[in-house]
């Protein structure tokens, strides 16, 4: 096996042709079950949430005015850019792993275990962060029923007074857990008819919110600026990824090289096409400087007497957001199983359970972590774990999907990234761009994860990994 490596040390890599010998031993198999509308309906189920249900109204009030939907159109080429180059991979490394496993096979080893490492933390942040927004409206929607809660368990300790654990944040982290071990195909159930009905939500606000639109509400467009649109698309740019938690799912589809890339791309239309009449009517019902930042459509809703309709997109939002910790847990837990199955941490992760076919133990150590972090940390904090590892995760997929095009192009691909290089170029150029908006907290926070990961693959990782024991 001396020639199935390419590259020496941290440069080795895994060739694609022999990408399929990489699944090794009894109980590290994952079970096919996925079809193509299954796939798609992770991939919108991680795409529409918080970013129609608030930041949408975020955006427009402070950054865009009714140019938020110019905001979300940039974002959504951007993400498609990005989109295109996960599409050919999916269907050429029909493995689990995603941006992971890409950059290991096209850029090496030392490549994708910084990716890898970095989605780890980020992935499961996500995680936290969306239980924590869910628990917000839980609250609203318990006050609204007339019930008192104990104040102890409303907020991690600081958040308000006599706050010391968002319970409901936390136990939801460990809901999702349990329902991605009962094994992929019972979960994949739960989350088409949740993305359903979180779906039929948004279409029955653009159908009622179509008849109470006020044109004048658009005008001004651009009450900030072109520059306020694009800003605000920095902004909503984290709501139109998604695609990227799915494809790590491509060893759990039934057919990967022909479903992964029409899930992705599909997932992402059908969001954009959500989010771009869901602006129109939003800031058509209501002038852009009255729209609330947190509940916008609610507010909306009831700015023009429909106070029922609101609490049902209350409780929509909650559904809808639901889907999103869904399909990153499934992401980080598909990651963290690959980067074990490959030697690169402990072999006892990659463990899957004997009937059901998932890592039941990686899923359960990431539920605990995330219910910690979405239990004692606020929302703000939890947050700046998020967004820069995905970026650079964008950035090297696009890269790697250049660079394998030129060094192997004869490789059977069932869908190739048109227009190459332009558009893997366009997707490198926006994410660099949108991390120089990231706070410099996350940057910190990124150097002390990174070289944490540092001492464990050079400590661990560089030794054990398949391709050096090989």
């Amino acid at each position: 096996m001396a020639g199935f490596r390419r590259g020496e040390g941290i440069l080795r890599r895994k060739p694609i042709e022999h990408i399929e010998e990489t699944e090794v031993g009894e109980g590290t198999r994952l079970e096919r079950s996925l079809g193509l509308w299954q796939l798609t309906a992770i991939g919108v189920g991680g795409i529409i949430g918080a970013g129609i249900f608030t930041l949408a109204g975020t955006v427009a009030n402070g950054t865009a005015g009714p140019a938020v939907l110019v905001s979300f159109l940039i974002a959504g080429v951007a993400s498609a850019a990005a989109a295109l180059s996960y599409a050919e991979f999916a269907g050429l490394i029909p493995k689990a792993g995603s941006a992971y496993t890409y950059g290991y096979a096209v850029l090496g080893e030392f490549a994708g275990w910084f990716i890898g490492w970095d989605l780890l933390l980020e992935y499961t942040a996500i995680v936290a962060v969306v239980a924590i927004g869910i628990s917000g409206y839980f609250s609203f929607l318990v006050g609204e029923l007339g019930a008192d809660l104990p104040s102890w368990m409303l907020g991690a300790p600081g958040t308000g007074d006599g706050h010391r654990v968002d319970l409901f944040a936390a136990v939801l982290c460990l809901f999702i857990a349990y329902l991605l071990n009962l094994g992929i195909k019972n979960a994949a159930r739960f989350e088409m008819v949740v993305v359903v009905l979180k779906v039929l939500v948004v279409l029955l606000v653009i159908a009622v919110g179509v008849f109470h639109i006020d044109t004048a509400h658009y005008n001004p467009f651009f009450p900030y600026g072109v520059g306020g649109a694009f800003t605000g698309a920095a902004t909503v740019f984290f709501a139109v990824f998604g695609y990227d938690a799915m494809s790590t799912a491509a060893e759990e589809s039934k057919d990967a090289q022909r479903h992964m890339p029409k899930a992705i791309i599909y997932s992402l239309a059908i969001s954009m096409v959500l989010y771009v009449a869901a602006c129109l009517v939003l800031t058509g019902m209501q002038d852009y400087k009255d729209i609330d930042r947190e509940s916008g459509f609610s507010t909306a809703f009831k700015s023009v007497g429909l106070g029922g309709l609101a609490d049902v997109i209350a409780v929509g939002a909650i559904i809808g957001i639901l889907t999103v910790m869904f399909t990153f847990m499934l992401g980080v837990t598909r990651v963290w199983f690959s980067m074990s199955r490959d030697g690169l941490l402990p072999k006892w992760f990659a463990k899957t359970h004997p009937t059901r076919h998932v890592p039941t133990r990686v899923t359960w150590i990431v539920g605990a972590a995330s219910a910690a972090i979405a239990g004692f940390l606020p929302i703000g904090e939890a947050a700046e774990l998020t967004n820069i590892g995905i970026l650079l995760a964008f950035a090297v997929v696009c890269t790697a999907v250049i660079v394998l095009r030129y060094r192997q192009p004869d490789l059977p691909r069932t869908f190739r990234t048109p227009w190459m290089p332009f558009v893997p170029a366009l997707g490198v150029v926006f994410s660099i761009w949108l991390i120089t908006f990231l706070q410099w907290q996350t940057w910190v926070r990124f150097g002390v994860w990174f070289a944490l990961g540092l001492v464990i693959y050079f400590g661990y990782s560089y030794r054990k990994s398949e391709l050096a024991r090989r």
